[in-house]
């Protein structure tokens, strides 16, 4: 089968749910295949079959946070999306690379910023505690160099207010000061978002 078909075949499966579970060995298993498109596909996949089914990748996370180390920065970007997936379905099945992923708040690679937030946003969905003392590195990333990171930034606050408003309160002003003058009109939406799940408790 080659690459290309591969490929489309694993976009079937993608849209195929009731199939995930009984795949998810296969998937796994092109984690070793050479093309560094059909490893990133593979990894956004068992993303989203582990939050679907967490217990049944569960042995296959470390295999996939070792792609964490990857020097191919698309690789880094799914992997860390897909930790973030596993582990709003299972945050013990990620724990072990839950600090980990925090160097990611400062890839050179802006995609993989981005996936860090979208990672976070998921765990936090569910396991929202863990997140008290990680406050600062989010703010960092509301003044990111990359429109897309600050668009997403203020969205962990979003995440975070609605459950653990406190955690949020002492980025309020912050968070107004973005909102009345960034340049990006999602960026402003975002803030503004943030600051309402915050204080309608």
């Amino acid at each position: 089968m080659t690459e290309s078909e591969l490929y489309k075949n694993l976009g079937i499966l993608t849209d195929d749910k009731d199939k995930w579970e009984d795949s998810i060995p296969y998937v796994a298993s092109l984690l070793d295949h050479e093309s560094v498109k059909i490893q990133a596909k593979a990894l956004w996949l068992l993303g989203e079959m582990g939050l679907a089914y967490p217990r049944q990748v569960q042995d296959i996370v470390p295999t996939i946070a070792s792609f964490l180390d990857s020097p191919e920065p698309l690789l880094r970007e799914r992997a860390v999306n897909a930790i973030g997936r596993i582990g709003r379905g299972e945050y013990s099945f990620i724990e072990p690379y839950w600090t980990g992923l925090f160097r990611f708040a400062s890839d050179e690679e802006a995609k993989v910023r981005l996936s860090f937030i979208w990672a976070s946003e998921n765990i936090a969905t569910n396991t929202p505690d863990i997140y008290e003392y990680q406050m600062p590195v989010f703010a960092e990333l509301l003044h990111d160099s990359n429109d897309k990171v600050r668009m997403e930034a203020p969205e962990i606050f979003r995440v975070l207010g609605k459950r653990r408003p406190e955690f949020v309160r002492p980025y309020l002003e912050q968070l107004r000061q973005i909102a009345e003058n960034d340049r990006n009109r999602v960026v402003r939406i975002h803030c503004l978002g943030a600051i309402k799940a915050a204080t309608s408790m």
